[in-house]
This record gives structure tokens, sequence and C-alpha cells, in this order.
């Protein structure tokens, strides 16, 4: 079962585990190809490097889910996008916290909030980004 098989605004905790893994899962692949792009001096430097990526991106994920499906439980409106914009700037705002930046978290809030609107709006309206064309 996906992120999309489960309806918003029920079944949090699920919600938040798939997008934890997803948000794990980009972690480690943005670390493995930070580690080849700027080499580490020492295995364990590596090790931090790649563990500190995933846990921030695993943690964004698990905030994400869980903001993002405890706002439309509150406003009783599982299939708004403004649920996923609150979601997105959740996690933004966790990652201005985690890097000690007001500017990154006002960044990543706007930035990750309108991607993840977006993102709702064209799952809804049915948007593609590769495959034939509909005729």
């Amino acid at each position: 079962m996906g992120y999309w098989d489960i309806q918003d605004g029920t079944d949090c905790v699920q919600k938040a585990w798939i997008s934890t893994k997803i948000g794990t899962a980009l972690g480690l692949v943005g670390s493995a190809y930070h580690i080849v792009a700027y080499p580490p001096d020492s295995a364990l430097e590596a090790l931090q490097r790649a563990t500190n990526t995933s846990v921030t991106l695993a943690s964004m994920g698990a905030i994400f889910g869980i903001a993002t499906c405890l706002t439309a439980q509150a406003r009783e409106t599982p299939d708004d996008p403004l649920n996923y914009f609150v979601g997105g700037c959740s996690s933004g705002i966790f990652l201005g916290a985690r890097t000690h930046s007001a500017a990154t978290g006002t960044t990543a809030c706007l930035g990750l909030g309108a991607l993840a609107f977006l993102t709702k709006v064209g799952k809804m309206e049915g948007w593609r980004l590769a495959g034939p064309p509909k005729l």
C-alpha cells in the first residue's frame, strides 16, 4: 500500500511511516552523491555525513506525514491541498531549526509548502510529468 492509497486524514501513523521511509531513502541517496562528490577524509566521517543527512530527511518526512494528516483531521477537509502546504511548511521549519537559520527555515517552508501543494493539486487533477500524451 502506498501513500496515495490511504485517504487523507485517516491512519496518520501509516502515512507518517510511509513518508518517513521515503525521506530516509532520499537521505541515503543524497548522502551517497555527496560522499562521492566530496570525498571524506575517513570512513567515520562518511558514516557521520550519511547518518546526519538520512536522519534529517527521515525526520522531515515524518513531520510532513503527521502535519498533513493532523491538519486534514483538524480542518475536516481531507482532500484540501492546503493541508499539504502546512505539512511541507512544517518540514521546512524543522530544516530551518536544524540549520539554525531563519532564512533557511522561511525559504524551505515556502518552497516545500508550495511543492507539496502543487503535488496534491496535480494528483487531484491528473497532471502527468512523463508518458505518452493523452489524445
